[in-house]
């Protein structure tokens, strides 16, 4: 979630959950510069997030849909258990 927890991040999974592309298209699409951009990426290579394909000088980065899944699948989870507390009005009494 950290990794997905900056607005910039957010964009680049956005615009590679529609296609594969490489840093230059990133940096166009964005307008981030190169080495913020390169950080960013590094950050959702590091966490799973996206993977790369070198293809001659170029870097192509695609989206990995099953770190996306496993976090959804945690975070469906979580709201469902928060779902069955409010249910149930279940609290810790204070002591």
């Amino acid at each position: 979630m950290k990794a997905l927890a900056d607005p910039l991040r957010m964009r680049i999974v956005a615009l590679l959950a529609r296609e594969t592309l490489c840093t230059t298209h990133l940096v166009a699409e964005t307008g981030a510069r190169q080495t913020n951009l390169s950080n960013h990426l590094r950050i959702l290579r590091e966490a799973g997030v996206v993977g790369t394909e070198p293809c001659g000088r170029y870097t192509y980065y695609r989206l990995r849909p099953e770190a996306l899944e496993g976090l959804a699948g945690a975070l469906g989870e979580l709201a469902a258990a928060a779902r069955a507390t409010a249910a149930a009005d279940r609290k810790r009494a204070c002591t």
